[in-house]
């Protein structure tokens, strides 16, 4: 339990967004998708998850890892139209509608809300990324609803504190997402070894230096540096203890910072694509497409389609 309580408190944690969204006609995305990770509260209504469409009963949350691909479904049997991720980011007002009023947060048909946000190991490796686990449900937890719902109560307000409080709010949501699954001894085998590696000063060096030079040269050759480890060996190493490859992390933390940039700042395309370290926009618009399954232009203009 000690060596989770060290993960629980090397985690940083950043809201991204809230909403209490009404279905407008039913539809199953087959790729829904983000960055970021999803935690989402059925009120009423009917949602299905995974190949095998897994039932989320009104009242449960279904909980969607950052960077994992997942087909969702929302409304009644037979689910109508399959849509993919871009279509339901380029046309999110055709198929939900945004509650903003407190009174009708819970109350209104086929509706949910969702939290999104990042939880970050040393503020450096997507945690629940991390873990390679599938979109799972988490069964009724009164504490977790609760959150979720001051979450979304407090973004549609416009009161004192409010940043400070969906802050705290979001963090304990974390919280109770990782005890929920300590809990219930899911992912224990992942879990295990997550401890192991996060311990490991020289990974946590990696981690670092990448994070602060995504838009410079992060070969094998640099990286055998600063971990202190023979260029031959610093893949063999970095694969073992996290199961992924470097050069595949370094494009996963490239993409993921490129899309920040997208939504928070007016830098073009071009600048983003240098600032994270593609040289050629061209190069650099394929990959985005190939990772998100959208141009990155279209991520852009994400924000304003995801505030209806």
């Amino acid at each position: 339990m000690e060596d989770y309580n060290k993960v629980i408190e090397s985690l940083g944690v950043r809201y991204i967004k809230s909403k209490n969204l009404i279905l407008q006609q039913p539809f199953t995305v087959r790729n829904s998708y983000d960055v970021g990770n999803t935690l989402i509260l059925l009120h009423k209504g009917r949602i299905t998850f995974g190949e095998d469409s897994h039932l989320v009963e009104e009242g449960e949350m279904l909980f969607i890892p950052g960077g994992r691909g997942t087909r969702v479904g929302y409304g009644p049997e037979p689910g109508g139209r399959v849509i993919t991720n871009d279509d339901l980011i380029t046309n999110k007002d055709k198929f939900f509608s945004s509650n903003d009023h407190l009174d009708l947060i819970g109350d209104a048909e086929q509706s949910h809300s969702f939290v999104s946000f990042d939880a970050k190991v040393f503020d450096s490796v997507n945690f629940f990324a991390s873990l390679d686990v599938p979109a799972f449900l988490i069964n009724r937890n009164e504490k977790l609803g609760a959150l979720i719902k001051q979450v979304v109560a407090e973004s549609i307000q416009d009161l004192p504190g409010r940043e400070r409080l969906i802050n705290i709010y979001t963090e304990n949501i974390v919280v109770e997402v990782v005890r929920y699954v300590l809990q219930n001894n899911m992912f224990v085998e992942q879990l295990a070894t997550n401890s192991t590696y996060f311990k490991d000063p020289r990974l946590i060096d990696l981690f670092n230096y990448i994070k602060e030079h995504l838009g410079g040269d992060l070969s094998n050759k640099v990286l055998s540096g600063v971990a202190n480890v023979s260029e031959d060996y610093v893949g063999q190493y970095f694969k073992m203890l996290t199961n992924i490859n470097p050069q595949d992390y370094i494009e996963y933390q490239r993409m993921e910072r490129a899309v920040f940039l997208l939504r928070t700042t007016k830098k073009s395309i071009r600048e983003i694509g240098k600032d994270v370290g593609y040289k050629d926009t061209a190069y650099f618009c394929r990959r985005f497409k190939m990772m998100f399954g959208i141009p990155a232009g279209k991520m852009r203009r994400r924000e304003s389609a995801m505030n209806i």
